[in-house]
């Protein structure tokens, strides 16, 4: 099942006794996770979740729900992560904590948006308004994705754009820099066989070296003195350890973070979370801090995608007309609804427009939007 060079790289990274652990773990069934938007939702709405350690959103399911079925899903209320990913914004809180005033972010490879709305929702509750968030995302088709979670996340603070990482230029625009960069994917093994099939012996210093292309194209961006984020969802040291240890040498940076951040295994450099020592599917993540003690343009501009503009009042539905409205559907509100533009909502969330005529509700959910599945 796994090739024989990519079982000798995890045991060189991850020593043998890990290593066995997490063969086996790669092939048992994967988790399911979710991350609570703490803006509009508080409980986990999901019967048996387990709360996530190192995250103070996140849940572990007991089975994987119908998420499209769910209005609370297209309503932002939570994002469906992979548990191990949450500890990309676990180590974004604990290294950020003490930074004070506004604080400009660049998330660099956005897509499809899990750490951006993670790193949004610690940033919303610690600084309110105080900080502007780029969520960025090069590849084209990905980049439709990354924009239309952010805009169910709905944070207005945060920008959506698509560009190189080479196209973002020389000045020092960000206090803080995160990196998910393309990697050989091997966290992904147990949710895509293609991941699997597709690894090859060469892939991963391949990956290597095009994540240091992306930080060195990058690096002018972060000020003297601002923090970089560097995480994959691999496993071997070519992309993780060795390209922070080459960043920090080559770019001029300090690795910096706290003794520990369990239940992560400390690596050289970072940290590293393995199938079968933890629910998910694993992830690696290392911080370090730019040499300098330069300053950055603390306002910087957003062109959120999120329209400020009110739909009009609020009507809430049932789950029943929430699904109809969402599949497309023509709806009937109530008769002491509101008449003209409104907004549909479910449990006091936002859904998306509407026209109440009275006698009928035209539906004016965007069409790219609405559930294809049978309601």
């Amino acid at each position: 099942m796994f090739k024989p060079e990519f079982i000798s790289l995890l045991r060189e990274s991850a020593g043998e006794k890990y290593a066995e652990i997490t063969l086996e773990a790669l092939t048992k069934e994967p988790s399911t996770s979710v991350r609570l938007n703490p803006s509009k939702l508080k409980e986990c709405p999901f019967d048996g979740a387990e709360r996530i350690p190192w995250s103070p959103y996140g849940y572990i399911l007991k089975e994987r729900p119908v998420f499209t079925l769910d209005p609370l899903f297209h309503a932002g209320a939570y994002y469906v992560q992979e548990s191990s990913a949450m500890m990309v914004g676990e180590l974004f809180r604990q290294v950020t904590k003490d930074i004070e005033g506004h604080l400009n972010v660049l998330d660099l490879c956005a897509a499809p948006g899990g750490k951006t709305t993670d790193i949004a929702a610690s940033l919303r509750e610690r600084l309110g308004d105080s900080f502007s968030l780029i969520a960025n995302e090069p590849v084209k088709n990905r980049y439709s994705i990354l924009k239309g979670n952010v805009e169910t996340w709905g944070d207005k603070r945060v920008g959506v754009v698509s560009k190189d990482p080479s196209a973002f230029g020389s000045e020092p625009m960000f206090d803080v820099i995160v990196t998910d960069v393309p990697c050989s994917g091997e966290g992904m093994f147990r949710k895509d066989p293609r991941a699997l099939q597709e690894w090859t012996p060469d892939l991963p210093s391949f990956c290597a070296a095009r994540s240091r292309r992306i930080l060195a194209d990058i690096w002018p961006t972060l000020r003297e003195g601002g923090i970089l984020i560097y995480s994959t969802c691999t496993f071997n040291h070519l992309e993780n350890d060795d390209t922070v240890e080459w960043t920090a040498r080559e770019l001029g940076a300090d690795v910096i973070g706290p003794e520990e951040l369990p239940p992560s295994i400390r690596t050289k450099n970072g940290f590293l979370m393995l199938p079968g020592l933890v629910p998910g599917e694993g992830q690696y993540a290392a911080a370090l801090r730019k040499h300098g003690e330069g300053a950055v343009l603390r306002r910087f501009p957003v062109n959120a995608v999120i329209d400020s503009a009110e739909d009009g009042p609020m009507v809430n539905v049932d789950r029943a007309t929430a699904l109809k409205y969402l599949h497309g559907d023509a709806i009937k509100l109530p008769d002491d609804a509101p008449r003209g533009p409104v907004t549909i909502s479910f449990q006091g969330l936002s859904l998306g427009p509407a026209k109440n005529l009275g006698t009928r509700c035209n539906n004016l959910y965007p069409k790219g939007k609405r559930i294809k599945m049978d309601v």
